[in-house]
């Protein structure tokens, strides 16, 4: 009996190691998401107050 409840328990164990890499990828994933969609509403940011002339996200800079 003591073999398959070592079975079991390396089975889940594996299971658990699956689904924490596959964590680990996602959470990666919308890191890559975040920064890319950061990178973008600065770009946006920037042409607005070029566009407008006005200091849009109040750093005291119109513009780059």
């Amino acid at each position: 009996m003591g073999f398959f409840w070592d079975l079991l328990q390396q089975s889940q164990i594996s299971d658990q190691h699956d689904r924490s890499s596959s964590l680990e990828r996602r959470v990666e994933d919308l890191e890559q998401r975040l920064h890319a969609t950061n990178q973008l509403l600065r770009r946006v940011v920037e042409r607005l107050e070029e566009r407008f002339g006005d200091d849009v996200d109040g750093d005291g800079r119109v513009g780059r």
